[in-house]
């Protein structure tokens, strides 16, 4: 079956198979692996002959095969197969737009530079060259964070040091004018008795929030919008820290992530001022509109 677009190639679908209205909505998903292919962009830009399964109303995408290499349909579609692995599902994002790489998280951009280079090749369907060169970026990309958090933690100990080296002098001062005294000690640290830590947070961000300097630098753009918009008080009982560490944590969280939206709006109106149209990342996809092999499972 050839189609030019997404919607005609569902339109021929449900007539070839005879999938009537009370069965809709048809969902799409690629044959290999159970991915749901609604996105025009990505359809436009899967190679010719592309095995597609039409799944109709409460029926899903299964790995199992029972006919060697044709996905089996079964009934109820509360979610379709997860088993893909991680890193063929982020190559895919990079595939229907390498500005996603702006929003990966660092243990993301880690993943696809350790895939071999071959296997990320047949995957994004370019040359190994081309692969070495995104792999390059995608390191380059992680050394700049590295770079971005050892250059905040020179500063937050250069900004220490002074805040120590003001409270010496001030000691010293004190000392030399006001005359000693025994005084109570009190405990100022913020009680949290009968208060719970409720937050909706991941034990991983959480973990990464504690333990890393300048953690948003770390975290993915979804991590970052998460981290944002959690209660601040939860937030800082959950971290055991104060409520003024915790605000400006959420305030980095919110710079990162408007400072990363800015640059993929800049690299797509870059890319549509010089195209004169919305063009596929990777140039040449536009020749795989003229087709696509559709491959369907009688249920």
């Amino acid at each position: 079956m050839a189609a030019s677009c997404l919607r005609e190639l569902r339109d021929k679908a449900g007539g070839l198979l005879a999938i009537d209205e009370a069965r809709a909505p048809i969902t799409l998903v690629l044959a290999e692996d159970g991915t749901i292919v609604d996105d025009e962009d990505y359809f436009l830009c899967l190679p010719a002959n592309t095995k597609f399964v039409a799944l109709a109303k409460n029926e899903k995408w299964s790995s199992k095969n029972l006919d060697g290499g044709t996905a089996w349909l079964s009934e109820s579609m509360d979610e379709v197969d997860s088993a893909v692995e991680k890193w063929k599902q982020l190559a895919r994002q990079l595939k229907n737009d390498l500005s996603n790489i702006i929003l990966m998280s660092e243990d993301d951009l880690q993943v696809l530079i350790d895939v071999p280079c071959p296997d990320l090749a047949e995957e994004l369907e370019q040359s190994q060259t081309q692969i070495q060169v995104l792999q390059d970026t995608l390191q380059q990309v992680l050394d700049r964070r590295e770079e971005e958090r050892q250059s905040r933690q020179l500063l937050e100990l250069y900004l220490e040091a002074l805040k120590n080296e003001d409270s010496i002098l001030s000691k010293v001062a004190e000392s030399e004018t006001v005359p000693r005294k025994e005084m109570d000690v009190v405990d100022t640290g913020t009680s949290s008795t009968g208060i719970l830590a409720k937050t909706a947070l991941s034990d991983q961000i959480l973990a990464a929030l504690k333990e890393k300097p300048a953690p948003e630098l770390c975290l993915d753009s979804q991590d970052l919008e998460l981290v944002f918009k959690e209660d601040t008080e939860a937030l800082a009982l959950a971290l055991s820290w104060d409520k003024q560490k915790a605000e400006a944590l959420q305030q980095a969280c919110d710079q990162e992530l408007s400072k990363r939206l800015q640059q993929v709006q800049t690299l797509h109106s870059l890319r549509n001022t010089s195209k004169g149209k919305k063009t596929l990342p990777w140039g040449d996809c536009k020749s795989n509109t003229t087709g696509h092999v559709f491959n369907q499972t009688p249920t």
